[in-house]
């Protein structure tokens, strides 16, 4: 063998040593059973956080959602009378071999009325995610991946607006008049998280109340609670698994161990402890404190005329 073959034979080797042995392998599932389920939260909903609009840009555009104080409020637990613990995540941990992943289709968080939507996102680990800015405002994108590690960026982008969105408003006030959301250029980025990690998080540089969470995946054996705190993951081989609930404010392991036969429907309910104690810094405040306040005609000028907010 001359040296070129014996070269091409030694990287071939080598590649074939560093790809992944135990990669999720996709596979037909013909008696695969389903897991079902609801997810409560138990106790006290935990307070909201509360962001004084004057100390940030856009007071009045992004004042449309407010409390009609001044004070634009962040509620990352949705929670519906009967403690139906919405868009929380319930996921198939280490499940090496199953159905495929849905069709190649790119998970889209937008910027609209100064609130990152969906609040919960779920990402194939290494893939991408876009993200589109709908408001007549300018955003950036600021993205980090977080564990007990510490924090990382991922990116960190500007997020345009659509240029035909008006830029010659006679006033602040008037800006905030204006309804119309257009798409600007989407933003598409790769979410590459290190090793032993899952959680992301994405802000926005200007509008810091502007808050999306995500969790990279490894297996498609995953899903999102509804209205009424509900789920659903089908096509799962006949085995036994460890189910996680997430949520990124829910710091206790939440987790079953379920297992499911051969054409089974398997039912199951998650009672989520509410998380006590003051879980940010910004937490909102039952009483402003005077340094914190926003005069009177100002505040007359931030008119939440999209959602007046409770706290």
């Amino acid at each position: 063998m001359n040296v070129r073959g014996a070269l091409s034979v030694a990287i071939i080797a080598i590649a074939a040593a560093a790809s992944p042995v135990f990669g999720y392998q996709e596979s037909t599932i013909s008696n695969g059973g389903t897991i079902k389920g609801v997810v409560k939260l138990e106790g006290q909903v935990p307070k909201p956080k509360g962001y004084n609009l004057t100390t940030l840009p856009d007071t009045f555009y992004c004042g449309r959602i407010s409390d009609g104080k001044g004070w634009r409020i962040l509620q990352p637990f949705n929670v519906g009378p009967l403690g139906e613990f919405r868009d929380v995540i319930v996921y198939i941990e280490d499940i090496q071999k199953g159905k495929p992943f849905p069709e190649a289709s790119v998970p889209v968080i937008e910027a609209k009325d100064c609130q990152f939507l969906p609040f919960t996102t779920v990402v194939r680990d290494g893939e991408a995610v876009t993200v589109v800015n709908l408001d007549p405002v300018m955003h950036d994108i600021q993205a980090y991946e977080t564990s007990h590690l510490g924090a990382r960026v991922l990116f960190n982008v500007p997020l345009p607006m659509n240029p035909h969105h008006p830029r010659n408003f006679k006033d602040r006030s008037e800006a905030a008049l204006y309804h119309k959301h257009m798409a600007g250029a989407p933003m598409k980025q790769f979410v590459r998280l290190s090793k032993g990690r899952q959680i992301f998080v994405m802000q926005c540089g200007f509008h810091a109340y502007m808050e999306s969470w995500g969790l990279a995946i490894t297996n498609p054996y995953f899903a999102k609670t509804d209205e009424r705190g509900q789920f659903t993951i089908e096509d799962i081989p006949p085995g036994t698994y460890k189910l996680i609930v997430w949520h990124p404010y829910v710091r206790t392991p939440i987790e079953q161990t379920i297992t499911v036969g051969s054409n089974e429907v398997v039912e199951t309910t998650f009672v989520v402890p509410s998380p006590t104690g003051r879980l940010y810094a910004n937490e909102v405040l039952t009483h402003d404190y005077v340094r914190y306040s926003i005069q009177e005609e100002v505040r007359k000028e931030i008119d939440p005329i999209v959602q007046k907010q409770h706290r």
